[in-house]
């Protein structure tokens, strides 16, 4: 397996790396801020939730007519295009006065534009590097998500102390013109992976393809469900403890970044696959404790440990792609993408619902007890379904 190091020296990766990364923190900005900016002006979790995770929502629909795109568009300029896209929609959230009618408007635009986002990036990864560098490639990616996300929203939370909620939307919104000027520059114009126009039917015919294979269907489920319900308990962090929300989104990107190096370089292969359902038990048990509304200090404690479970994605992406046929790796990883962020923004939906008519702590203890659940009907599915041939990676030499 490539060592960390090694991947820096791919070309484009590093460009799709800071990129990526400039979006990341523009996300986790102005997320925080958007999120804020909504539960003051209405005092709903049901609506703040929404708010932060609901362009999820419209991943759904990007996933029946888009998808196609992330294989038949040219990667740099899908690339560049949707940075900007999202340059333009974070300033239009900013706006004073804006209903916010409009403004979930433009929350589900732009959810609709990511859903053809996450499969070019992905697509262009797996592209970019060997087949036996996706894993510690993406590994990479997560990790680096972790940390800018610790920072970002530890950095958000200190910026709505001194700044308003649009001030640091317009932050974000800078940070999405860094990202996009990054791509431009630093990608080669590279043709698209698969002939033919972008459409829906191709998109639908694709799709049709990716879910007809048992294995893969519980692979893709096992990517969407059980994480899906843990984040519509992250999704309440908000209205759980509105002026150190901050902290807990640090804490589970710390307890995510933990995660994704202990399997990303740290495992065996042979180790790492038998760990999936244990970690993705990990990721809902620690919200249990929700149920007794412990205080911020343990609250923090529960959330980082339990984010270290995100790591099961790692092990699932790397059984799709050997599942999937090169040429529609670019549309597999995004259905995973977009379905995992459908997933999130129902979830998000389910529980700020649970929450206006309980409390916060009861719904994440609801969601975390059906992120259980899940998990252990789709294990028991999964023992009952024959294992098709998988490729092996390539055995691990490099050190970190």
């Amino acid at each position: 397996m490539p060592s960390y190091r090694s991947l820096f020296r791919t070309p484009e990766f590093t460009p799709l790396f800071l990129g990526t990364a400039a979006q990341n923190a523009a996300g986790t900005v102005g997320g925080l801020a958007l999120g804020t900016l909504v539960y003051r002006a209405t005092g709903s979790p049901l609506l703040s939730a929404l708010s932060m995770f609901g362009p999820s929502l419209a991943q759904v629909l990007g996933a029946t007519v888009l998808l196609s795109g992330a294989d038949r568009l040219p990667p740099r300029t899908t690339l560049t295009a949707v940075a900007l896209a999202f340059a333009a929609g974070t300033a239009v959230q900013a706006l004073p006065g804006l209903p916010v009618g409009a403004l979930f408007t433009a929350v589900l635009v732009l959810g609709l534009v990511a859903s053809l986002g996450g499969g070019v990036r992905w697509g262009l990864l797996n592209e970019i590097l060997a087949k036996s560098g996706y894993l510690p490639g993406r590994s990479l990616f997560n990790m680096m998500s972790g940390l800018v996300q610790i920072a970002g929203f530890a950095t958000g939370g200190a910026l709505l102390a001194v700044l308003s909620p649009r001030a640091c939307l317009l932050l974000a919104a800078a940070l999405y013109l860094t990202a996009a000027l990054v791509l431009r520059l630093g990608l080669t114009d590279r043709p698209p992976r698969a002939a033919g126009r972008p459409s829906p039917s191709a998109t639908w015919r694709a799709n049709a393809e990716l879910w007809s294979s048992r294995p893969r269907r519980l692979t893709y489920l096992g990517l969407w469900l059980p994480n899906g319900m843990v984040v519509g308990c992250e999704s309440l962090y908000v209205s759980y403890a509105p002026h150190t929300a901050g902290t807990l989104f640090a804490c589970a990107a710390l307890g995510m970044f933990a995660g994704d190096v202990t399997v990303g370089r740290l495992l065996r292969p042979a180790v790492r696959r038998r760990l999936v359902t244990p970690l993705l038990l990990l990721l809902a048990a620690p919200y249990l404790v929700f149920f007794a509304h412990p205080p911020v200090p343990v609250a923090a404690v529960c959330v980082t440990v339990a984010s270290a479970g995100f790591g099961a994605s790692l092990v699932q992406q790397e059984r799709l792609m050997s599942l999937t046929p090169g040429g529609m790796a670019g549309q597999a990883l995004g259905l995973h993408s977009a379905g995992m962020l459908t997933l999130q923004g129902v979830s998000a939906a389910l529980a700020g619902a649970v929450a206006q008519l309980t409390s916060p702590a009861a719904a994440m203890t609801a969601m975390a007890a059906g992120s259980l659940c899940v998990t252990l009907t789709l294990a028991a599915a999964a023992r009952r379904t024959p294992a098709p041939p998988v490729t092996e990676p390539a055995p691990e030499r490099s050190p970190l």
